[in-house]
């Protein structure tokens, strides 16, 4: 029997050549630290101790073990250094990923001639991928798991989006409409299918969404050897980065919606009797400083859907707060949440109200469209209340901060107006202080928090 592996101590060549330590100087931005297996010319180290085992890994004539970082969750992982398995130049698109073809899901009904879909989430989406994570699913492009789903990259989001078979990642597109970077949102995908070699050298991932503002690097949702997994990577992935395009699946419940096409959450194309319905006009149309008549037909069309209690006046070709709650309501009904329900009718918001369909807005007692939904409107974004900014929110924000008794700073000046202010900023930050908080978390301008505090 072999003796047990042992810890050691080695001193790194400064100059050595071997494709992992070239790779590694040149990625030192994004090298884990020493601790989780970093590698020690990456960080200026002189020496670091690294596992010794019979199974290891060659880098520089020495016997290393593949360092493996267990579940790393959000944290960044060292990228692949290998060259691709058919030498350098030929494209590499996971970390070593072959994949399936088109098949039906294993031990169930249905044929190799491409897959059905249903409307989903999603919030479900990125749930269905978690289960895989969390199971730690093997990779394989021969296995299939319990659900049917075959155990490879392509596999795993055919689970994901809940296809009726798998698909690979030369039919994948099919199912998604093509968007841009700035569009992405949980449940999409990063796909890059190479013609050259699409077996070996094409990789899909599920965006999880940004680590930070700079999105640089997203979670990334994954089926990879050893197993299935989510962590950070950088965008678009750790190689052929530029080669990757994001797709948005086609039954996503408000796909439509975010990539400005007419379809329903279900895919579908406007069509038949429909197609005489008045054309979305535009995202241009609707919002503050609006004044036409395509918000007098949406506001007519959001009273006879449950809507008229939010209009103290009948609806108008003017913009206005109510009609951003009665938009808002109208979509918390279908189900939509987050962006989907910013209260700014965007193409498939437009088409149910004019072709009437989905669910009316609820009696102001009734769940999601009623007053209790309405208590704390959605937070507009930081952006609204800066040093000359005029919307809606500014004033709805200071008439709410006068109610809780943080209006002090109004006195003997304007009252809450759609300007925002210093009156505003200091009245803001009296609100701040007494939630406890000190610094830049009580700066007079609120964010996501505050605003939830305030109209809570």
């Amino acid at each position: 029997m072999e003796d047990a592996p042992v810890f050691v101590e080695f001193d790194p060549e400064s100059d050595c050549d071997c494709p992992g330590c070239i790779h590694w100087r040149r990625s030192m931005a994004h090298a884990l630290p020493l601790r989780l297996g970093g590698h020690p010319a990456a960080h200026g180290a002189r020496r670091a101790l690294v596992l010794v085992a019979a199974a290891g890994t060659v880098l520089g004539g020495q016997a290393l073990p593949a360092v493996a970082v267990a579940d790393a969750g959000a944290r960044p992982t060292r990228p692949d250094p290998r060259p691709a398995p058919d030498g350098p130049d030929t494209p590499r698109g996971g970390p070593d990923t072959p994949q399936g073809g088109v098949s039906p899901l294993h031990g169930g009904a249905g044929t190799s001639a491409g897959s059905t879909y249903r409307a989903i989430t999603r919030t479900e989406i990125i749930e269905r991928a978690q289960t895989w994570v969390t199971a730690r699913v093997p990779y394989s492009m021969s296995e299939y798991w319990t659900d049917g789903y075959r155990q490879d990259c392509s596999g795993f989001v055919s689970m994901a989006w809940s296809l009726s078979g798998n698909e690979w990642t030369g039919t994948l597109d099919k199912y998604g409409t093509r968007i841009a970077k700035e569009q992405l949102r949980p449940g999409d995908i990063l796909l890059f299918h190479n013609p050259a070699n699409p077996t070996n050298g094409s990789h899909v991932t599920i965006f999880g969404g940004w680590t930070d503002s700079t999105q640089t690097f997203y979670v990334a949702y994954e089926q990879a050897r050893p197993h299935a997994r989510k962590q950070a990577t950088p965008y678009a992935y750790w190689a052929n980065a530029n080669r990757y395009v994001a797709y948005r699946f086609k039954g996503v419940e408000g796909a439509a919606e975010d990539v400005g096409a007419v379809e329903d959450p279900a895919g579908g194309k406007a069509s038949g009797a429909g197609s005489a319905v008045t054309p979305y006009p535009g995202a241009g149309a609707f919002g503050p400083g609006a004044d036409n008549k395509y918000v007098t037909r949406l506001g007519k069309a959001l009273v006879a859907r449950g809507g008229k209690r939010f209009y103290r006046s009948g609806p108008g070709p003017r913009w206005t707060e109510a009609d951003r709650r009665a938009t808002r309501a109208f979509q918390l009904a279908q189900g939509w949440r987050g962006a989907d329900a910013d209260g700014l009718p965007g193409p498939t918001t437009w088409s149910y109200l004019m072709r009437g369909k989905g669910r009316d807005i609820p009696a102001a007692d009734a769940g999601a469209g009623g007053s209790g939904a309405e208590a704390r409107p959605a937070f507009p974004g930081r952006g609204v209340f800066r040093p000359g900014q005029s919307h809606a929110a500014v004033e709805q924000l200071g008439r709410q901060l006068v109610r809780k008794g943080y209006g002090r700073y109004y006195t003997g000046g304007p009252g809450p107006d759609p300007v925002w202010s210093e009156s505003d900023r200091r009245n803001v930050e009296a609100f701040q202080r007494a939630q406890g908080w000190r610094g830049a978390a009580a700066n007079g301008y609120p964010g996501p928090e505050t605003w939830r505090r305030l109209f809570r």
